[in-house]
């Protein structure tokens, strides 16, 4: 570290006048023999005596960046829950802050906050304060740890930035229509979609929207249920992405009139990913909204997903019957399928034969009959579960019933023996039922083949690197007291980088298990009697 005799007056204070060795004794960082071998060393090197220190391993960073941060009067950085702001960002190319260990942390007004492991290098404030034409407030940071968070906060910035760049570049000043199948691998567009993909698997991204606006496009990732902007790019790449996109998922490029489905098989860091894409035209140009599944996530187990131990006993009693049918119902994203994976997976065994028909098949897991939905080829929910009954199934899992031959044929399979597991829409556990009745199924048929109905929805979890205690307000206590709340200490995230810093980190499940007890179906067929 360079030494300086004079700290710049203002608000970031004075440096200390004891020496850094003396600091560093006086703490018990160094023994006087250690610092008299470093200081020998200093001056044959002609070193900052920090630099020595660490070279020789005679201190750790961190203890050493402690007594820095006291001997410059300058505040440590704590990157676990500094959130790194893409305007400071902006000011200072990636290739300055590696070459100098330095990153911008956040801009206010006129104040840029740096992090540096040298505050006392006044030449690079003095610079830094020209580059960017702000006023420089040091912070005081490791030198791992810099490294660390500059590769990550300008990850997705300089690659997209880059690509950017050479697209515009590659533009004509007239611009004519070119074939985008033909493209190159290397070029810009397909760059940048890749490092999209790339950084959406990397934050845990379930969705990733790429929206063209007026004079813009924007890309959302979807992280524990909720969108956040991840970039924005210039609106010249709104159809060059989305053509990219639509070529990699084998749809049609040159009609944007119309929806399209497909999907993307590819790899992300050795991980295969599978991704489901649709496309819709918007005022502004083609929307793309692309859905990340991973196919080697293991599948969960039902005691993982969040069910408290009575439901869980109960749903798993309802599983174990040799026929009925069970509907998961809840709202799209609301973990359905891995639900229904989790049940299949205790049901899975050499003596069963259990098959499922999927739109798409989301999860593969060894000993199920998985079918793929295949319009092209004929192959629907109503006509795949009528060529399912002619296998022998002993359980079958219907990915979705959506209308009401699949619905009929789905509760003539559980009149006639088979166990069937299926997801429908509906807001709670009861509205499953009358789903099914409005749909045109008989009542009487209805209690007959459903078991139960398990209702679930997903929340996000504290992130547990950052929870902290909290008072809510009157009217949360009382909400919590009417639902039947127990417990008085109440935690939030406060956000971190280990979250993203949006203070969650992961979902977990909430869950509604109806029996279809034999007063409930009296009930039910009294109601559509009346």
């Amino acid at each position: 570290m360079s030494a300086v005799e004079r700290q710049p007056e203002g608000r970031f204070g004075l440096r200390q006048e004891k020496r850094l060795g003396d600091l560093l004794l006086e703490n018990g960082v160094l023994t006087p023999e250690q610092l008299e071998t470093a200081l020998a060393a200093q001056r044959r090197q002609h070193r900052p005596l920090g630099q020595v220190l660490l070279a020789q391993g005679m201190v750790d960073e961190k203890a050493l960046a402690a007594v820095l941060s006291v001997h410059f009067n300058v505040p440590q950085v704590d990157f676990t829950r500094s959130r790194i702001d893409k305007d400071a960002l902006a000011l200072i190319p990636e290739a300055y802050a590696r070459e100098h260990t330095i990153l911008p942390i956040r801009l206010e007004k006129d104040v840029l906050e740096v992090a540096t492991v040298d505050p006392g290098d006044l030449a690079l404030l003095a610079e830094l304060k020209v580059l960017t034409r702000k006023r420089i407030k040091p912070l005081l940071g490791v030198r791992s740890e810099i490294d660390r968070a500059i590769t990550q906060s300008y990850k997705l910035r300089t690659g997209v930035d880059q690509n950017v760049r050479s697209f515009q570049e590659s533009l004509q000043p007239k611009p004519v229509p070119r074939r985008l199948s033909d493209v190159k691998q290397d070029a810009p567009v397909v760059q940048i979609v890749d490092l999209i993909i790339a950084q959406a698997a990397e934050e845990r991204a379930s969705d990733i929207h790429i929206e063209p606006q007026q004079d813009h496009l924007r890309v959302r990732f979807r992280i524990d249920g909720v969108l956040h902007d991840a970039t924005r790019l210039p609106a010249t790449l709104a159809a060059p992405i989305s053509s990219r996109v639509k070529l990699l998922a084998n749809l049609d490029i040159v009609d944007r009139r119309h929806s399209q489905d497909g999907q993307i098989q590819t790899t992300v860091d050795g991980r295969p990913l599978d991704i489901r894409v649709g496309t819709i035209e918007t005022i502004w140009g083609e929307k793309v909204v692309l859905r990340l599944l991973e196919r080697s996530r293991s599948i969960l187990r039902l005691d993982t997903l969040g069910f408290s131990p009575a439901a869980l006993q109960t749903f798993r009693g309802l599983i174990k019957s040799p026929y009925g049918m069970i509907l998961v119902t809840g709202p799209t994203g609301s973990g359905k399928t891995t639900t229904l994976y989790a049940a299949l997976n205790e049901l899975n065994s050499v003596e069963q034969n259990i098959m499922t028909i999927e739109d798409p098949v989301e999860y593969t897991f060894e000993g199920v009959n998985q079918i793929q939905i295949n319009r092209l080829a004929g192959i629907t929910f109503a006509n795949g579960l009528r060529a399912i009954l002619r296998q022998d199934p002993d359980a079958i899992l219907v990915g979705e019933i959506r209308d009401k031959e699949t619905a009929e044929i789905s509760v003539q399979s559980a009149l006639t023996g088979h166990f069937v597991l299926s997801s429908l829409h509906a807001t709670d556990a009861v509205g499953a039922i009358y789903r099914f009745l409005e749909m045109g199924i008989e009542s009487f048929m209805v209690t007959s083949a459903v078991s139960g109905v398990l209702a679930q929805r997903l929340v996000r979890r504290i992130c547990p690197e950052c929870a902290t205690a909290y008072e809510p307000p009157p009217e949360e206590r009382e909400f919590y007291r009417q639902v039947g709340g127990h417990g008085m200490l109440f935690q939030r995230g406060a956000g971190c980088a280990f979250c993203a810093h949006t203070g969650f980190y992961g979902r977990i499940g909430v869950f509604e298990v109806l029996r279809m007890s034999d007063a409930i179906k009296r009930l039910l067929i009294r109601a559509m009697r009346a």
